[in-house]
């Protein structure tokens, strides 16, 4: 039989247990509150993330059928307008072929189906095929793109560098893109490419509103929310970052940021040349267009 002492030693322990086990289950809620909070948050991501991607293909799409209308019903004689409109028509069909180009990568990305296909591609071609896909958004806002390649003189070969055109061109389609959209009016961008130790460098420089510091970590997710300084680098779905991210990372790639508000942003990407690619197939600038073959591919 306990004696009073052991009695009330027991009763202490388990009066510490309880306490041990009561906060124990505290500590659980409180992981669990914080759990679902974040998946709520998760889900209304993902929700605002696919508003956007359908704003994306439905708000050129019905640029391109207003206008369409306009030019049928428009006079011989407004020829001015009508080449206008087609301009404008070629303008949101251009920026419709980019989105759904990284849209349908991300599924790839996200399904495990995107690998790399090597060939020995003409870098200085596809660099200069970028940027005349972009003249024109360029030159809506007086922006002027100087553009300049750099071979390493230690290589005797042309500018062929063993490398998956399809992705390379996406990748600085993007930047380019973010680069004109985020710039002053009336300035320039600087693209700069060159080879060093079997690597392709590759620098889109802008004078833009530029990224705060707190944000260059966060860009390439396209499910963070992003608060009003980041938004101005990638608003809305942040899904070309994102893509460009992982397209480099399948190549074995990185990317560098340096940014200042108000100053504009450096992106820097780095990839390497890869060994026993099929050298039987060549691209010149890893053209590929969504809709359809035609005389002036874009992508």
């Amino acid at each position: 039989m306990l004696s009073d002492k052991e009695l009330i030693e027991q009763l202490h322990a388990k009066l510490n247990e309880l306490k041990s086990s009561q906060k124990l289950i505290e500590r659980q809620q409180d992981e669990l509150k914080l759990v679902n909070e974040k998946l709520a948050e998760s889900e209304a991501l993902k929700s605002h993330f696919i508003s956007n991607i359908t704003n994306e293909i439905i708000n050129p799409f019905a640029s391109i059928l207003g206008l369409s209308k306009n030019i049928i019903a428009a006079k011989d004689s407004d020829i001015i307008k009508i080449k206008s409109m087609a301009e404008l028509i070629h303008s949101e069909a251009f920026e419709l072929d980019f989105q759904l180009k990284n849209i349908f990568t991300a599924a790839k990305i996200e399904a495990g189906e995107a690998c790399p296909d090597y060939v020995k591609t003409d870098i200085n071609l596809l660099l200069a095929s970028i940027i005349s896909a972009y003249k024109y958004k360029a030159e809506q806002k007086q922006l002027k793109i100087n553009f300049s390649f750099e071979l390493d003189k230690k290589l005797t070969e042309t500018i062929y560098f063993s490398t998956d055109p399809e992705k390379l061109k996406l990748i600085l389609s993007n930047l380019l893109s973010n680069s004109i959209k985020y710039s002053n009016a009336a300035n320039k961008i600087e693209v700069k490419g060159w080879i060093d130790n079997n690597k392709l460098n590759v620098a889109v420089k802008d004078r833009g509103i530029g990224i705060d510091k707190k944000n260059l970590e966060i860009i390439f997710d396209r499910f963070k929310r992003l608060d009003s300084s980041i938004n101005s680098i990638n608003p809305g779905h942040g899904l070309g970052l994102s893509v460009t991210k992982a397209l480099l990372d399948l190549l074995e790639g990185k990317i560098d940021i340096v940014s200042k508000r108000n100053l504009g942003s450096v992106f820097t990407i780095s990839i390497p040349q890869v060994e026993g690619a099929n050298t039987e197939d060549y691209a010149m600038d890893g053209n590929e267009f969504i809709f359809g073959d035609s005389d002036n591919e874009i992508f």
